[in-house]
């Protein structure tokens, strides 16, 4: 499969099937999260991995109640730490470096896992206290994403995408 294939295929995925995701699966798209380019080449991210359903079922509840969350196999929660990123680019790196930096990770594990007939969805919406909470994350930690993994039941269709007329401009907005 070619890359911009694996780019416009991948979709939102909610629904899974109860099909297992293996270790060495998991293993794989987080090792492809590290290869995610970084400020200078800080790498501030940390990956949890949750497969304990009454762990799945806090987490969604802490992401205002997507409850697809707890029925995927495996969930991966995206983390960055701020402070790496600020000690060498201060209030920039801390800011936004780090938040840009994991979210190329997260592109990363998205894109790898639909190459291996995966399916992901990307999470923003929800209560940073509550899953650091229940991830007992360190108070320097901050989650950034949580993706749950598993082999997709639905197939959604490509969704609209803005013409590139719209979206590309020349020496000036």
């Amino acid at each position: 499969m070619q890359v911009i294939d694996v780019i416009k295929g991948r979709r939102s995925i909610r629904e899974y099937s109860k099909e297992e995701v293996l270790d060495d699966t998991v293993r794989m798209l987080i090792d492809a999260a590290g290869w995610a380019p970084s400020a200078g080449n800080l790498q501030p991210w940390d990956f949890i991995v949750v497969r304990l359903n009454q762990q799945k079922k806090r987490l969604a509840k802490a992401a205002y109640n997507q409850q697809f969350i707890a029925e995927a196999p495996v969930v991966i929660v995206a983390c960055t730490n701020p402070k790496r990123s600020s000690s060498r680019y201060g209030l920039r790196g801390s800011s936004l470096y780090c938040l840009l930096d994991t979210a190329l990770a997260v592109q990363n594990i998205l894109l790898t896992a639909h190459s291996l007939g995966l399916g992901t969805c990307v999470i923003g919406a929800f209560d940073e206290k509550q899953v650091k909470k229940i991830l007992k994350l360190p108070d320097d930690i901050r989650p950034v994403a949580i993706v749950p993994v598993g082999h997709p039941v639905e197939k959604p269709k490509p969704p609209a995408r803005r013409d590139l007329n719209e979206i590309v401009h020349y020496m000036k907005f």
